[in-house]
C-alpha cells in the first residue's frame, strides 16, 4: 500500500454537491471574465477557442497560484490537495485543472463518480492523485491538535492550585 502524504479522515473530503455549488460561482465568473474580453469578437471559432482558453486558464491558474483554490472554493471553504505531493505540482495542476476541465466539458457526467469513492473522487483526481477537501474540517483539526500539544508539555507545577 503506498503511504499517503495527506491522508484525512473520511468526513474531511468534500462530496458532490458543495463541489457543484463551488463550480457554478467559478462558472458565472468566467463567463464574466469572457464577456468581458471577449465582448467585441463575433461569435465563431476564435471567440469560442478564446472562451476555452480563459476557462482553463483560470482553473489552471487559480488552482496552481492560490493553494488548490478557485473563487468558488474559496468562497465555499473547499481545496484540491495532491494526496502524495506536499504541494500541488504545476504537471499535477495542469492534468487536473487543463485536461481534466476539458474532458468534463465532454463527459460531464464522470464527475458523479464523486458520490461513490471512499475520498470522493472523480476520474482526473484518480488519475492525478488528489482530492478535494473541506477547509473548515482542517482549520478545526489543527486548532485542536495545537491545543492539546500545549495542555500536553505542561507540568502539574504549571497549573494554578486552587484556594
Amino acid at each position: 500500500m503506498i503511504k499517503r502524504l495527506n491522508d484525512y479522515p473520511d468526513y474531511f473530503y468534500a462530496g458532490f454537491f458543495i463541489r457543484l455549488f463551488a463550480f457554478t460561482v467559478d462558472i458565472i465568473m468566467i463567463r464574466s471574465l469572457s464577456r468581458l474580453f471577449l465582448f467585441y469578437l463575433s461569435d465563431g471559432l476564435l471567440k469560442s477557442s478564446l472562451a476555452l482558453i480563459v476557462y482553463l486558464l483560470y482553473f489552471i491558474l487559480m488552482t496552481k497560484f492560490t493553494n488548490g483554490q478557485t473563487l468558488g472554493k474559496m468562497i465555499f471553504g473547499i481545496r484540491v490537495i495532491a494526496i502524495n505531493e506536499e504541494q500541488l505540482s504545476w504537471m499535477t495542476v495542469i492534468i487536473r485543472e487543463g485536461f481534466g476541465r476539458y474532458l468534463q466539458k465532454v463527459l460531464w457526467i464522470m464527475y458523479s463518480l464523486t458520490i461513490f469513492t471512499r475520498y470522493k473522487q472523480h476520474v482526473v483526481d484518480l488519475l492525478t492523485d488528489t482530492s478535494v477537501i473541506t477547509e473548515n474540517y482542517l482549520r478545526l483539526l489543527t486548532h485542536q491538535k495545537e491545543q492539546y500539544s500545549e495542555t500536553a508539555t505542561q507540568t502539574p507545577f504549571d497549573v494554578e492550585p486552587l484556594t
